[in-house]
């Protein structure tokens, strides 16, 4: 049998912290149990550590942790509910898109605005900028 792998290894292969993996077991977001040596320590394996790199990814993707627990439920229960697995994997997919077009407008304007200040730099009119509201009544009253 494969000796496995030690929390400090999971952590160190995944960038998560040994705290984070204690969290990620005591919360049910481990696809299987993990394995404990006679001494108690946790022995994980590659499919554990797989596992954790598909949750970081629904982790940074913006996904609840209830979501991952309920996905990891369905995968437990094994073979019958793939399509509630689908349908909870389509429904965060479609708000990862909309963040993503939402994020991709905010780029267009932030790249905008970036071209307007090279221009007047480049041209030595940064002065005609625009000034907050607040800024030009301070500078106007002194």
């Amino acid at each position: 049998m494969d000796a496995g792998l030690s929390i400090g290894q999971v952590a160190e292969r995944t960038g998560l912290s040994v705290h984070a993996l204690r969290f990620y077991e005591r919360e049910g977001l481990l696809a299987d149990a993990v394995r404990r040596e006679s001494n108690g320590r946790r022995v994980y394996t590659e499919d554990d550590v797989d596992w954790l790199d598909m949750c970081i990814k629904f982790r940074s993707s913006g996904m609840p942790l209830d979501t991952i627990r309920k996905y990891t439920e369905l995968v437990r229960q094994g073979s019958g509910n793939e399509q509630d697995r689908l349908a909870l994997l389509r429904s965060h997919q479609d708000h990862v898109t909309a963040q993503i077009q939402e994020l991709t407008e905010c780029l267009r304007v932030i790249t905008h605005k970036v071209g307007v200040y090279e221009q007047h730099l480049a041209e030595g009119t940064a002065e005609c900028l625009w000034v907050a509201p607040s800024t030009a009544k301070a500078s106007e009253a002194s």
